[in-house]
């Protein structure tokens, strides 16, 4: 395998997809990047917007649990990248009934609206971010993080359909919906203008093992020693998942590992010290799901198959029948904490499927 060693750490094994993103943001057009936690989405679609000259607004849609807080969301992200006094001459000329400033100057939504004057702002706020581009003559970049959060409020998915409806008419504005990987599946659609999706799929062990060294080396000087099982057994923890891999590396960078060599005892003794540390997000993580859910995911970290339908498996680990264990595979899915038939029911966050391993061991 051949790789230009002076690609973007960043960017190792996702070239294809970081051009696309640029493609697509270039023609103005949206996107929907799904992937699991740590996969590099973020990372991929800012550095896409600086290749196209683009002005990245950021809204975390967990934070918005209302649909008051999706607005003062947007004008919070509008107030950090564009001049107070353009922004305070537009409030004066078109939405003072909707909008003030704080002591700082930031634009705030005025409390306690009608929803019928919240509609109204948010869609004065939408013109604004057209305005805001011509303005700069950049481009605008909206990218909600965690974007199908909204949905606990907005059930009919009108804020939604509406938000991407209003953003494609703009021709400086795009967007980039970022979710997990259940979402790639489930977005609403126009199926006359489909949303184009990229999903990050796990690296495999090649890449991620060129990505593994290129960051200790730049980092500490660090290198897997070639006389050990050391690479294989990181290999093996992470499964393709950089995000993992990172939080490895960084037990691996602070353990001070001798003549710079990084040997099998050293990244067990990270990977030990990392489960420990996420037993107890992982512990609640369980006891917020139903048994049937618990169970599955555990017979799937134990055993991985990709046909856990099958009459074997259910009798092996005492899976409920039918309905039962299809609603489980879908639940876990909508989760993000399971891959898709397509992708063999795969655990979507290794060192969860090692630390299940291991409880049950």
């Amino acid at each position: 395998m051949n790789l230009n060693l002076s690609t973007p750490l960043q960017l190792i094994g996702r070239s294809g997809e970081f051009q696309r993103i640029i493609e697509i943001l270039a023609k103005d057009g949206d996107l929907l990047i799904t992937g699991v936690p740590g996969s590099g989405r973020r990372t991929l679609v800012r550095g896409a917007a600086q290749e196209v000259n683009t002005v990245i607004l950021e809204i975390d849609c967990i934070r918005a649990t209302e649909a008051e807080r999706f607005v003062q969301l947007l004008a919070a992200a509008i107030s950090e990248n564009w001049e107070i006094g353009k922004i305070q001459k537009w409030v004066h000329q078109n939405s003072l009934e909707f909008f003030e400033f704080n002591a700082e100057n930031e634009l705030k939504l005025i409390r306690s609206l009608e929803q019928k004057q919240l509609w109204q702002a948010f869609a004065s706020l939408l013109d604004l971010l057209e305005i805001m581009a011509v303005d700069l003559n950049q481009r605008i970049l909206l990218i909600l993080e965690s974007f199908p959060h909204i949905r606990s409020w907005d059930r009919q998915g009108l804020w939604e359909t509406t938000f991407r409806r209003e953003v494609k008419a703009y021709p400086h504005v795009s967007y980039v919906l970022i979710a997990t990987i259940a979402e790639s599946s489930q977005h609403p659609d126009d199926t006359n203008d489909p949303l184009e999706t990229i999903q990050l799929a796990p690296l495999s062990k090649d890449v991620v093992a060129l990505w593994a060294r290129e960051i200790l080396h730049r980092e500490g000087s660090l290198t897997f020693d070639c006389h050990s099982q050391a690479l294989q057994l990181f290999l093996e923890a992470v499964e393709g998942h950089t995000g993992d891999g990172m939080a490895i590396i960084r037990r691996l960078s602070a353990s001070r590992c001798a003549d710079g060599l990084i040997r099998e005892e050293d990244v067990q003794k990270a990977i030990s010290g990392l489960l420990k540390d996420l037993s107890m997000i992982y512990e609640s993580l369980l006891m917020l799901l139903p048994a049937n859910q618990v169970h599955l995911l555990e017979s799937l970290a134990i055993d991985p198959t990709d046909k856990p339908q099958s009459k074997e498996y259910i009798q092996k680990h005492g899976l409920s029948r039918g309905g039962s264990l299809q609603g489980a595979l879908i639940g876990l899915q909508h989760k993000g904490l399971i891959y898709d038939a397509e992708h063999g029911y795969r655990l979507a966050m290794p060192l969860l499927a090692l630390w299940l391993r291991e409880r049950l061991g």
